[in-house]
């Protein structure tokens, strides 16, 4: 009976299942962004999450731990080396889910699973300050503070 057990097999037996989240889970670390369907990103999540946590406190049993699951060298070391360094002051939460809609194909439900603190894009919007918003309207406030630089410049040709 598989009484209160929620997770996803992804139709697929348990070697198979782990292969496919290692991979995916390398592909995630080293590219920090990958395009997949929404349940296979569903299931990565609670894979890959637990093993960028460990990345936090670096010591060997740490390291051999996340290379039983990942099995290449080149990720542990990206992950233990630049991404620990990113997420030490995270509490959680490492990945970001974005839909994209549903594949041509099959309709499948598609999305980008990324690292939240590797996307560039985000992370300059969030750098920007916003404007203040008033109930004048721009175009009333320019000539008002056009007029004052005007009279400077004629005194100044003077």
């Amino acid at each position: 009976m598989r009484h209160n057990k929620s997770f996803n097999h992804l139709s697929r037996k348990k070697a198979h299942r782990d292969a496919l989240l290692a991979n995916m889970t390398i592909a995630l670390i080293t590219r920090k962004r990958i395009f997949t369907t929404l349940a296979k990103a569903k299931a990565l999540r609670m894979y890959a999450e637990p093993l960028i946590n460990r990345s936090k406190e670096d010591n060997t049993a740490n390291r051999r731990l996340v290379f039983s699951h990942l099995q290449n060298k080149e990720a542990v070391t990206e992950l233990f080396r630049n991404i620990s360094t990113k997420v030490a002051e995270r509490n959680g939460g490492y990945t970001r889910i974005l839909k994209t809609g549903n594949r041509l194909g099959d309709n499948a439900k598609m999305c980008f699973i990324e690292l939240v603190d590797y996307n560039e894009a985000l992370l300059k919007d969030k750098g920007e300050k916003k404007t203040k918003r008033t109930r004048r309207s721009r175009k009333s406030a320019a000539p008002a503070a056009e007029a004052p630089a005007a009279a400077a410049e004629e005194k100044a040709a003077e």
